[in-house]
């Protein structure tokens, strides 16, 4: 059947839509050598992963760097590398993730972060520490501090590798280090991912250890060593099993509880009834990732319902678009979840 006159203008315009846009190139020098090495990343990492994420080709050469491919790729690298050298200038160390936070918040918003000209650097909520501070990388994990500084109950749900236990543990620290509490308690149902470990040997830190092991390793890597392990034999930082908190009150405290998906509807209101003065409890999560007996309601499924709108408690829920681990990570967390992908590029 042949198209009328009037179909085609609206035929020419969708030819003219799928045109490839032209490639560009983009120049950018920075001053500072110091800031823009570590922008570049050891053996160009950095680089690397904005070409293969942002599709456009990097050349670095010192501290002048060529950025080549379509506008808007282009476009969104430059604005990409310019905040990553903005906080690198300020001293902070550039890590993998924080090139995938710069990248996932260019994708998705369009346009990098809350930026100020004159300073030069993301507006991005920051956690201080001693050793060093501990920015947010998305704008769920900005979302995140913000609540956490300024609520007593949080909960943070969402997917592995999105930084809510991370930032957790950054809060408790530095809440501690400022003297703002007398110590920090960690807890987490012993609840084993499929498994059956068995009788564990030892004393009940001994025993709790395997669970508890991601918060150590953020407090060790947050905190100078020496701290948390003269912290640990004081009591001053306290491991407390889920099943061992029935009548306590827990005051002058941050407490964590991690993987509390796995705890009961009985677990989770005991625990939150604990809560005593000048305390913060901070609730992480993923209900994707409950290991509970089936049928069982997961506590951190039916608190996140019921505590919906209470004043005073506050819920950030993280996606797979705020996952920061490896870009891997998130895809995978995006098939389980049944999202779209996009297929993948086949080389010749």
């Amino acid at each position: 059947m042949a198209k009328s006159a009037s179909d085609l203008p609206s035929l020419a315009a969708r030819k003219i839509e799928t045109l490839p846009q032209p490639e560009t190139q983009v120049v950018i020098d920075f001053d500072d050598n110091r800031a823009a090495s570590s922008l570049v990343g050891p053996y160009g990492q950095n680089l690397a992963l904005v070409e293969r994420r942002l599709n456009v080709v990097v050349d670095s050469r010192g501290n002048h760097i060529t950025l080549t491919g379509t506008r808007d790729a282009c476009d969104a690298a430059r604005r990409v590398l310019e905040t990553l050298y903005a906080q690198a200038a300020q001293g902070h160390d550039l890590a993998p993730g924080d090139v995938e936070g710069a990248i996932r918040a260019t994708l998705a918003q369009g346009t990098l972060f809350a930026f100020d000209p004159k300073s030069k650097a993301s507006t991005f909520e920051a956690i201080n520490l001693r050793k060093r501070p501990v920015r947010a990388r998305t704008a769920a994990q900005d979302t995140y501090i913000q609540a956490l500084k300024s609520h007593e109950l949080v909960f943070g749900i969402g997917p592995a590798g999105t930084g809510k236990t991370w930032l957790a543990v950054a809060q408790a620290a530095a809440l501690f280090e400022r003297k703002e509490v007398d110590r920090i308690i960690l807890s987490r149902p012993a609840v084993e991912a499929g498994e059956r470990l068995g009788f564990l040997p030892g004393d009940l830190r001994e025993k709790v250890d395997p669970y508890l092991r991601p918060i150590y390793d953020a407090l060790y890597d947050l905190m100078d060593s020496r701290i948390v392990e003269r912290a640990l034999q004081t009591g001053e930082i306290e491991i407390a099993p889920l099943a061992f908190m029935r009548g306590r009150t827990l005051t002058n405290a941050a407490i964590i509880l991690d993987e509390a998906q796995n705890t009961t509807s009985m677990q989770m209101k005991m625990f939150l009834t604990r809560l005593g003065e000048n305390s913060r409890m901070i609730i992480t999560g993923d209900p994707s990732q409950v290991d509970l007996p089936p049928g069982q309601t997961s506590g951190l499924a039916e608190a996140a319902r019921l505590l919906d709108g209470v004043q005073g408690i506050a819920q950030v829920k993280f996606t797979a678009e705020d996952v920061i681990r490896h870009e891997l990570v998130a895809r995978i967390v995006a098939a389980y979840e049944g999202i779209p992908q996009k297929p993948a590029v086949q080389k010749a």
